[in-house]
């Protein structure tokens, strides 16, 4: 739609309300306001779910195998075989026995359970997530009896590297006096801090052989953890696995069907979000219709002074679309500004409110990061603007097309 100089020229005149006008110019700057801010609020939200999807989708592939061999039943054993076969599969960087079980923790007077797995010494310094997260002490030390526990679980039990803590694991051992339960201490070698609650809080890492000991599995393991170059796309990789695995007895999970439930709320969270925050901007928009309403019924005399000099019913709706269509334009622009502000320094401004209330609004006990993330999606973005652009311009054709249909007679009869 083009427009022309004298379009332009009465459709800003319109928007530089006088004191007469007040209220009306009151409800257009209420418009602006209002679409700026459902833009730079959906800017923002969107652009935090994606952080937490990025961070949890990092973290969890990182720490968890994107693919896990266990037995149908019991333990791996003579698991060597299986390992070299997988090992030769395109597409898979590597793979590791692993040994996991429920433990329960005791030290300084204080017991609270645990997760411990055992893993390959080497394995666990591969692992970015861990080995660039380690915030005490260093993994050269992880052998034999010596483990890697959480930052928060440190500070929770009061240890630190040096430190010895007491391990109590559910395996049973028969004495003279009946079944007691086995523990053993280990000395903490080094403590991370993978930005994660639950496994800065929970998970205890031991060497695979001191694993098998104290869990009495024996040569036997809880599974084989696989990493492979695409998590993103298994379908291929996946099928190749089970070819090499070859043997019934086994069965084989991926990332996401450990995690579906997970990812999954996440994901409708996020649709939801989206779906309850567009709401602010139909709202704006409305207000963009009943002040243009407003003002055109107000400007109806003008209306019919500029038909009977020769303007045209294109050139009259022309005028009103322009007006209301530069509320739209300016309130988005200045939403996208202000949501991209926010969405880069989110965490400096949760901090910046932490400071003044006196109060955690990002628990890390709730939701899981220590961080509050943001990535800003361009394509969202994109949408977002379109959306918002779409909606404001809509709301002006009903009032353009009600003045461009204004009778020129009946108006000047009726002043």
């Amino acid at each position: 739609m083009i427009f022309s100089p004298f379009e332009r020229m009465v459709a800003m005149r319109y928007l530089r309300a006088r004191r007469q006008e007040g209220f009306i110019s009151v409800i257009g700057w209420f418009s602006l306001i209002g679409i700026g801010l459902g833009v730079a609020t959906l800017i923002v939200v969107m652009s935090v779910m994606n952080g937490f999807r990025h961070d949890l989708f990092d973290r969890v592939l990182g720490l968890n195998g994107h693919l896990n061999v266990y037995a149908m039943e019991g333990s791996l054993h003579d698991y060597q075989p299986m390992m070299e076969r997988i090992r030769h599969v395109p597409d898979v960087i590597s793979i590791s026995p692993t040994v996991e079980a429920q433990a329960l923790i005791t030290q300084n007077g204080m017991a609270s359970g645990a997760f411990v797995r055992g893993v390959m010494p080497d394995a666990i310094r591969q692992r970015a997530t861990i080995a660039q997260h380690i915030t005490y002490g260093s993994l050269d030390n992880f052998n034999e009896d010596e483990i890697a526990i959480g930052v928060r679980m440190a500070q929770r039990l009061n240890v630190g590297v040096g430190d010895s803590i007491t391990l109590i694991s559910p395996v049973s051992k028969s004495t003279v006096f009946g079944a007691a339960p086995r523990l053993r201490g280990y000395k903490i070698a080094a403590i991370f801090d993978v930005g994660m609650f639950e496994y800065d809080n929970n998970f205890v890492f031991m060497p695979l052989p001191a694993a098998q000991i104290f869990f009495r599995t024996g040569e036997g393991i809880s599974a084989l953890e696989i990493f492979v170059r695409d998590p993103q796309h298994l379908q291929k990789v996946r099928s190749d696995i089970v070819a090499a695995i070859g043997a019934p007895g086994y069965r084989l999970l991926d990332w996401q069907q450990n995690n579906s439930s997970f990812f999954t709320a996440l994901q409708v969270e996020r649709n939801v979000m989206f779906l309850i925050l567009t709401m602010i901007i139909l709202v704006a928009a409305f207000n963009i219709i009943s002040s243009l309403i407003m003002l055109v019924k107000d400007k109806g005399r003008d209306i019919a002074i500029l038909r009977t000099m020769g303007a045209t019913r294109g050139m009259v709706m022309r005028i009103f679309f322009l007006n209301g269509a530069s509320i739209g334009v300016i309130g988005t622009v200045f939403g996208l500004f202000l949501g991209l502000f926010v969405a880069h320094h989110i965490e400096q401004l949760r901090q910046i409110v932490q400071y003044l209330t006196q109060t955690d609004p990002f628990s890390p006990e709730v939701y899981f990061l220590t961080k509050m993330p943001s990535v800003v999606d361009w394509a969202d973005v994109i949408h977002i603007v379109l959306m918002a652009l779409g909606l404001s311009f809509a709301a002006t054709l009903y009032p353009s097309w009600r003045a461009a249909k204004l009778d020129p007679v009946e108006a000047l009869r009726y002043e």
